[in-house]
């Protein structure tokens, strides 16, 4: 545990220190995998806190097989959720597709190194030796990757939807309803080659593909997050289950704070949380930007010190 006068790691006057550095937050630390039964590895599991009614739409989504369209603020937990629910249900890590302005489905479902395979034959054919396979050229996205047929689900996390182009939801549409697509670059090689080995999104898996076709056994575990920037088209939301999550209120962010940091934690957390209560209700603020803050105290630092709790609490909207 720090002290208020050795908690400043960095001091800006230019010399150079060995400064042991402390543990980092819970939910900022990487590298070590986890070894429960299922899992395909990844930092390990963090507490998550849901209501029954909310764990009740999670499990009418997986009962039908539809995607979970989750809303809400920031900071609600809409992507931990996805790690959650894989956790729970021994599915292994999950799959990301982080969504932006330039997001296609195609790129989520494959890509094709043309230009590199091209190379790659070319130099091949000099140095006398057999043409690299097609496959090897060939690498599933997250999506496609999570429609490979295997015997459990895995979890694919479409997040910040609302983030896309205007199509996007639409596009899904028929991948979400037939849990198949064909990749033509692969259709359209002769019978010989009719079954080709692909990459997958995860490095140590590859998929056997017929006829470029790849067809799901068990439809994925599909959360959908959406931070509300903007309405989604009506036929896409008929085939979603919707979920939003509620602002965490006192006694809940309590709880939080109890689960990822224990009991000590919760116990100086009390100006702080009223604080963050006092700021959230004119400014959007997040759950962890308080874990931040309840972190940094139980570790010594000052945080009355000059702009620092501002630092930590900065409103998430607006000109930075």
């Amino acid at each position: 545990m720090s002290t208020h006068a050795d908690w400043r790691l960095f001091r800006g006057d230019g010399r150079q220190r060995e400064t042991p550095l402390p543990p980092a937050p819970p939910w900022r630390r990487f590298g070590a995998p986890t070894s429960a039964p299922g899992s395909a590895g990844g930092p390990r599991h963090l507490p998550y806190l849901i209501s029954p009614e909310h764990s009740d739409v999670v499990s009418a989504a997986l009962h039908l097989r539809r995607p979970l369209l989750v809303t809400g603020h920031p900071g609600t937990g809409k992507s931990s959720l996805a790690r959650a629910i894989a956790h729970e249900l021994s599915l292994g890590g999950i799959l990301h597709w982080p969504v932006n302005s330039r997001s296609t489905v195609q790129d989520a479902l494959y890509g094709y190194d043309a230009i590199g395979r091209l190379r790659e034959t070319s130099l091949s054919r000099d140095r006398g030796e057999e043409e690299p396979s097609i496959g090897s050229f060939v690498r599933l996205g997250p999506l496609g990757t999570s429609l490979v047929p295997r015997g459990r689900p895995r979890v694919l996390l479409v997040d910040e939807l609302d983030k896309g182009d205007v199509d996007l939801p639409n596009d899904l549409l028929t991948v979400f309803e037939e849990g198949e697509f064909e990749i033509p670059e692969l259709a359209r090689l002769p019978e010989a080659q009719a079954e080709i080995e692909v990459l997958t999104a995860q490095s140590d898996e590859q998929a056997l593909l017929v006829r470029g076709r790849l067809r799901c056994e068990e439809f994925p575990v599909v959360v959908i997050t959406s931070n509300g920037e903007r309405d989604f088209p009506p036929a896409f939301l008929r085939r979603c289950v919707r979920l939003e999550l509620p602002t965490p209120d006192e006694e809940r962010l309590r709880a939080i704070v109890t689960a990822h940091l224990g009991e000590r934690a919760v116990a100086e957390v009390g100006d702080l949380l009223d604080t963050f209560l006092r700021l959230r209700a004119t400014k959007e603020l997040a759950t962890d930007q308080l874990l931040n803050a309840v972190y940094l105290r139980a570790g010594g630092v000052d945080l009355s010190a000059e702009g620092l709790l501002d630092a930590v609490l900065h409103r998430l909207g607006g000109a930075v």
